[in-house]
């Protein structure tokens, strides 16, 4: 008789968890966004309570093939294991030097009869595609359509101001409160000829195009920055006497014993005699 190999499935290997890789499997399931991790998180906690793969995979709603592979990922590299692995992907047909010449010319030049560099624009002068062109801008997060406005103060006091607001802010005094005071004026005070239809699954909210006009009207408003409450009035006209008023408002909602303090731009009103006295 001779003997012969045994056939058939191969045994199961065993899985044990640690309770510092149970720990990460648990955060991975509680904070993660990638559902992939967290599906196979999900297979492992499920095998290490005993389960086979045929229970784990009805408990996980996935195929026992499935379990089985990630068991014995898992099992032959932890809990890396259920990271995919990269992928090598197409590759690279644009070397680093166009890169460099598309980043530094919209950087560094101006287009001939125009304001700014367009993708198509520079795709044609590089001999590039578009979409190359704007992976490359949006992988240094250059947007040469987009600008904005800035203004240098002349104030000769302007850092020393600047550190006391910032100082306010960060750290305001005991027994203190931080308000910041602007207003919004011209608000125009329109409403409806028609009741508003509200928002319905599947339908936004709806009203009519036609409005009343009933003049405007300024908003006047304090934001306490630490609390976020704001407390705001409004007035007919916008001018130091209603801003007075503001103050007096603020000044009956403000417990008595507290300090306050208001950080406010240079308009005019904020700066006239009535306010300072």
């Amino acid at each position: 008789m001779t003997a012969t190999a045994r056939t058939g499935r191969p045994k199961k290997l065993p899985l044990t968890v640690s309770e510092s890789q149970r720990k990460e499997l648990e955060e991975i399931i509680t904070g993660r966004k990638n559902r992939s991790l967290v599906f196979r998180a999900r297979i492992i906690l499920k095998c290490s309570e005993g389960m086979s793969n045929t229970a784990a995979a009805a408990a996980t709603r996935t195929t026992p093939f499935t379990v089985g592979y990630w068991r014995n990922r898992f099992i032959s590299g932890g809990v890396d294991a259920l990271w995919d692995e990269p992928r090598p992907g197409a590759p690279r047909k644009i070397g680093d030097e166009k890169v460099e010449e598309a980043v530094r010319s919209v950087l560094e030049t101006k287009p001939k009869g125009a304001t700014h560099w367009s993708t198509r624009m520079m795709a044609h002068k590089l001999g590039l595609t578009q979409s190359t062109v704007s992976r490359i801008w949006r992988a240094f997060g250059l947007k040469p359509h987009r600008s904005e406005t800035f203004q240098i103060s002349k104030d000769p006091y302007f850092i020393e101001k600047v550190r006391d607001v910032v100082g306010l802010y960060m750290s305001p005094p005991v027994n203190a409160l931080v308000l910041c005071v602007d207003e919004k004026s011209q608000i125009q005070a329109l409403n409806r000829t028609q009741p508003i239809l509200p928002m319905r699954p599947v339908q936004v909210e709806r009203h009519t195009p036609e409005y009343q006009r009933h003049g405007t009207t300024s908003l006047f408003a304090a934001l306490d920055i630490a609390a976020g409450n704001v407390m705001g009035k409004c007035f007919r006209r916008h001018r130091t006497a209603e801003f007075r008023k503001f103050l007096d408002y603020i000044d009956t909602q403000v417990p008595q014993h507290l300090e306050v303090h208001l950080i406010m731009d240079n308009y005019c009103t904020h700066k006239a005699a009535p306010i300072k006295n």
